[in-house]
């Protein structure tokens, strides 16, 4: 009876007056430890053997290796296709590329003239055409004012020039030719692959 007395005051709050503490536990009886050890025993699982990280990459890598060895790469394939083309870029582009190429051709005809004429093959033809068209009145032609660097030059440029307009108009007029053309028969396909 005195125990239950003893353990009472600690269910109901303190009286006033009182200083406050902490409130003293109630005993459990080793009966009810034993049953709670034994069940927390029970929920824990059973420990399994692990591997290292550098193991399992390891044996993945090694897995890769074999399945890759064993299947051949496969490709991806998509057809596409083509319906517009935009004249506007394909002006700019023919322009820029139409340029390069008359900058090319001046700068080629400049080096070959400049090889022919340290060959002396300018000269040699100059004598052959000479005693060809020579006679007693006429002195022949003179060939080298023909081919004068300056003059092969200057018709270089021109012709040049007359390329960027042309192959610039050519390219717009294909590219409006193609638009109408993908209107009508629906545009070029193109298939286009992808390895893995």
């Amino acid at each position: 009876m005195a125990k239950q007395n003893a353990a009472a005051p600690a269910a109901f709050p303190a009286a006033p007056g009182t200083p406050p503490g902490p409130v003293p536990a109630a005993p459990v009886p080793p009966s009810d430890l034993a049953a709670d050890t034994q069940a927390s025993l029970e929920a824990v699982p059973p420990a399994t053997p692990r591997t290292s990280g550098s193991a399992k990459s390891a044996a993945s890598a090694a897995t890769s290796r074999s399945t890759s060895s064993r299947r051949p790469g496969r490709v991806r394939k998509a057809r596409l296709r083509l319906l517009r083309v935009d004249p506007w870029s394909v002006m700019k582009t023919a322009f820029l590329l139409s340029v390069a190429l008359g900058i090319t051709m001046f700068v080629a005809v400049a080096v070959l003239w400049s090889v022919l004429d340290a060959a002396g093959v300018f000269s040699s033809i100059d004598e052959i055409v000479t005693d060809m068209t020579a006679s007693d009145s006429n002195s022949g032609i003179d060939i080298n004012q023909y081919v004068e660097l300056s003059r092969v030059l200057g018709f270089t440029t021109l012709i040049a020039v007359v390329d960027v307009v042309l192959l610039t108009a050519l390219a717009t007029l294909g590219a409006f030719l193609y638009n109408l053309s993908a209107s009508l028969l629906g545009g070029l396909e193109l298939t286009l692959a992808e390895d893995d």
